[in-house]
């Protein structure tokens, strides 16, 4: 593995194949977030960003689930006095709100296997991914408001995007789940398949998304993510930007090749 990434207790890291392999293994807390493994999950991600060698990432979980959420009951366990007025508000942009913006601005595909609970911010994980298998009855779950507070990560702001307002409030307020099945039907998911099926599917789409024209991929995400906040002018002069970066890369230039040869291009990632 690269020393560029670390495993940690409740995160594993390894690279193969150009793919950023990360799984949570707290499987005795359903792989329930820290701190450590939060900090560990950001650096990760952060590194990826400009390692020219990194072409996809899988995100998944070790066990029967994905992710039960941040492990809150854990961290006030480890305290002695009462954490100082404001820790919440100085402590989530260095973590859940440095987490999420992180998946969706990464210029490299992201691909999430969910099987079991996927919980809060394990639901957000899933839902910021930009490709997530699903077993059928995994469970996608916002209890925040069940909880007695308010709902964090990015949720309000990420899910009347995807699934609308109606369906957002739903989640959010009344904390309705869904199946996995129901997450692909609303938007959260992209494919529903059987339990044991996940990880094999996930990893065979993070090995396909690696051997394609990583710039171009890269540039078009970050497209999509920008487009429900431009308006269409400046969004057809980011395009034009996108086209001409894109245009200039070695693969560009292996794909032009591959067409007028009539065959598969082997894409480089460059």
């Amino acid at each position: 593995m690269s020393e560029h990434y670390s495993s940690v207790e409740g995160l594993d890291a390894d690279v193969k194949d150009a793919v950023l392999r990360l799984t949570l293994t707290r499987p005795q807390r359903r792989n329930a977030l820290d701190d450590v493994s939060m900090a560990a999950l950001i650096g990760n991600l952060e590194a990826a960003s400009t390692d020219d060698e990194i072409r996809a990432v899988l995100l998944s979980g070790g066990g029967e689930d994905f992710c039960s959420g941040f492990d809150i009951v854990g961290r006030n366990a480890q305290r002695d006095v009462r954490p100082r007025t404001g820790s919440i508000q100085r402590r989530l942009p260095t973590q859940a709100n440095r987490l999420i913006p992180l998946l969706l601005m990464l210029q490299l595909p992201v691909v999430c296997a969910v099987r079991g609970w996927a919980v809060g911010i394990g639901a957000q994980l899933a839902l910021a991914a930009d490709f997530t298998v699903t077993a059928r009855d995994a469970v996608f779950w916002y209890p925040f408001l069940q909880r007695g507070f308010t709902p964090d990560s990015g949720s309000t702001w990420l899910l009347p995007r995807v699934v609308g307002a109606a369906r957002a409030r739903e989640l959010l307020i009344l904390g309705r789940k869904l199946t996995g099945e129901e997450a692909v039907e609303w938007g959260l998911a992209g494919r529903a398949v059987d339990g044991e099926d996940v990880l094999p599917a996930a990893e065979e789409l993070a090995r396909t998304l690696s051997s394609g024209a990583t710039v171009a991929i890269g540039l078009t995400k970050s497209l999509l993510n920008a487009a429900p906040d431009n308006d269409l002018h400046r969004h057809l002069a980011a395009e034009a930007y996108a086209m001409e970066l894109s245009s200039r890369s070695p693969d560009f230039r292996e794909g032009m090749k591959a067409f007028a040869e009539r065959r598969s291009p082997d894409f480089g990632g460059r």
